[in-house]
């Protein structure tokens, strides 16, 4: 049955899949607003910016790459060092993923869901963050990989999907109190990077038990980014980055400038075309906000948007400043890894679930960061394969690299589960008792954790509720005579 939805989609959207992700994208999110009542003047402009947007970090990224290529070449060719995927960032990959046939099936597999678990109340998210599907979807993708088997595929998008409906719920009372939000605000997120959230609260409780005097040496963020300035900033980093390359190379003086020059404009963009992407899905985020809104009428809804509204938080920005060359220095020496990172450097996909877990300590931010940094950069290491076949299948692979080159992304959004979907996809198509045991084993762990993490959560959610009911409370009035 889920084969053939798949292939009656295929049959429909191969035309548009044909044409390229970005006239691809450009219909479908027309076509989609559309269809939840947005007018077309606004299901239009949606569509463009999206193709836009996806054009211009597809033309960013082919920069920086063709650019750093040669000086990398160069670093493997005169250390041994097998640093030999690169790094292209999140936009290739969600390229990638828009471009398989199974993107759009999955993304109604996760609709249907959060619909049924709103109509049941268990959960109060309405998800509506419509293009950061694509992080589910690649989970399936890469069961598919090795497995074939979309049924199993599909099991694994919506057990993920179920936990982050839920965990989008636990994290709202923390969003309220990092961002002062009154209670009647209705933002939160289901992005997939808050399911690190776990395994960082783990982090957080050993921290907790046994090193919680150094909470005494914490500092303030805004103060720090401050007193950083310009040197803190995209172009800054993005020049260390190129010089790093560039001396990692053994390259001329005249090159190691044009590198840095290219690096602080290449990192600038990425934020700049990044959030193009986010305002292209706001006539259809609002078109579904309003079409639930008609079927569950005074029903309080959260919604569902992506992250970025956390980065009024400079804790965040302060703690991924201060990763980078961490990161940087950390894959040269890392076993297992093969992946220098370029266009991920700044660990976005880690520091809002940092953020919201530790509450803006930045000390313990930055210490757990630097214990969760490894398992970006092993899972980025391990989906290599994968992105870079279906990148060459789809026709996303960058143009400035040799198709022999692999790619990937240095801190991609859900580590933990692609690299448990590798596990599943493994063990589906070789059942043999050690696959099995460490598929099964991996996804047990996994559930345990997201269990014991949702207890403590509720705990803390607990507390918030007491404390707003105490600032709330009247103060009493004195009686008359006293004093």
């Amino acid at each position: 049955m889920l084969d053939g939805i798949v292939k009656f989609s295929n049959t429909i959207f191969q035309p548009l899949i044909d044409l390229g992700s970005a006239p691809m994208m450009l219909i479908l999110l027309t076509l989609f607003a559309l269809i939840m009542g947005v007018k077309f003047s606004k299901a239009l402009e949606g569509g463009i910016k999206l193709a836009v947007a996806l054009t211009g970090m597809g033309m960013v990224i082919n920069i920086l790459t063709s650019a750093f290529s040669k000086s990398l070449q160069a670093f493997v060719a005169n250390t041994g060092i097998q640093l030999s995927i690169t790094d292209v960032g999140w936009a290739p990959l969600a390229t990638i993923t828009w471009g398989s046939p199974y993107t759009l099936f999955f993304l109604l597999i996760l609709v249907i869901i959060n619909m049924v678990m709103l109509a049941l109340n268990k959960t109060n998210t309405l998800d509506v963050d419509i293009f950061n599907f694509w992080h589910p979807a690649l989970l399936g993708i890469i069961i598919l990989y090795f497995s074939n088997n979309l049924f199993v595929a599909t099991l694994f998008v919506v057990f993920i999907g179920v936990l982050k409906f839920i965990n989008s719920d636990l994290m709202k009372p923390t969003f309220n109190d990092l961002l002062n939000m009154p209670e009647q605000n209705p933002t939160t997120t289901t992005h997939l990077n808050f399911m690190l959230n776990p395994l960082i609260m783990l982090f957080d409780t050993i921290f907790d038990k046994f090193f919680y005097k150094l909470d005494k040496y914490d500092f303030n963020a805004a103060e720090l980014n401050k007193k950083i300035g310009f040197w803190g900033s995209k172009f800054a980093i993005g020049s260390y980055l190129g010089v790093f390359v560039g001396l990692l190379g053994q390259q001329s003086i005249t090159a190691i400038f044009a590198l840095a020059f290219t690096g602080a404009v290449s990192l600038e963009l990425f934020s700049i075309v990044g959030s193009w992407f986010i305002s292209a899905v706001e006539p259809l985020s609002q078109g579904i906000t309003n079409f639930m809104a008609k079927r569950f009428p005074g029903r309080k809804l959260f919604i569902g948007i992506d992250w970025p509204f956390l980065g009024a938080r400079a804790e965040m920005w302060a703690t991924a400043n201060v990763l980078a060359p961490i990161l940087l220095i950390m894959s040269l020496f890392l076993p297992g890894n093969a992946i220098l990172p370029l266009a991920g450097i700044i660990a976005i996909g880690l520091t809002p679930a940092l953020l919201v877990v530790c509450r803006g300590k930045m000390l313990r931010m930055i210490i757990i960061g630097v214990f969760m940094l490894p398992i970006f950069l092993w899972s980025g290491t391990m989906i290599a394969p994968l992105v870079t076949d279906t990148a060459q299948n789809v026709g996303a692979f960058p143009s400035g690299l040799e198709s022999s080159q692999m790619i990937s992304h240095s801190t991609k959004e859900g580590p933990v589960e692609g690299m448990v979907a590798i596990l599943i996809g493994k063990a589906v198509s070789n059942p043999n008792a050690k696959s099995v045991v460490y598929a099964v084993g991996a996804l047990s762990a996994y559930l345990i954790l997201f269990i014991w993490y949702a207890g403590k959560m509720k705990v803390r959610n607990r507390i918030y509720l007491e404390e707003n009911e105490d600032a709330s409370a009247p103060t009493p009035v004195a009686a008359k005579g006293t004093l």
